[in-house]
């Protein structure tokens, strides 16, 4: 067994101190507008509004113009946009990262 040299009891609350903070949950965050982006979308800051002009819709899909990524329209990755614009969620937040999820808003008829 390990001892680590400090008396059993300050062992036991150093540990219950630690317990609470290990057993947080994993919080999203938020975009501007309020709502919270799902956990399977982000991690806390891959997610961020996007302007419409970087975003175009094309036939084949929706096109992520800064990388020219194109994201079928049918794609699991494309979600409802809860506050009506564009939200794009890359790998790491970055501008070169492939798409995680993209939120777009409803379009009229």
């Amino acid at each position: 067994m390990f001892y680590s040299g400090l008396p059993l009891p300050r062992t036991a609350a150093a540990l219950g101190l630690l317990l609470p903070v290990i057993s947080l949950p994993v919080a999203a965050h938020d975009a501007k507008s309020g709502w919270t982006y799902p956990l399977s979308c982000c991690s806390d800051y891959d997610c961020r509004e996007v302007a419409d002009a970087e975003v175009l819709e094309r036939p084949e899909g929706y096109v992520i113009k800064v990388t020219g990524e194109v994201i079928p329209m049918t794609s699991r990755r494309v979600k409802p946009s809860p506050d009506g614009v564009f939200h794009w969620c890359s790998v790491a937040g970055r501008d070169d990262g492939a798409t995680i999820c993209l939120f777009v808003p409803p379009r009229g008829f």
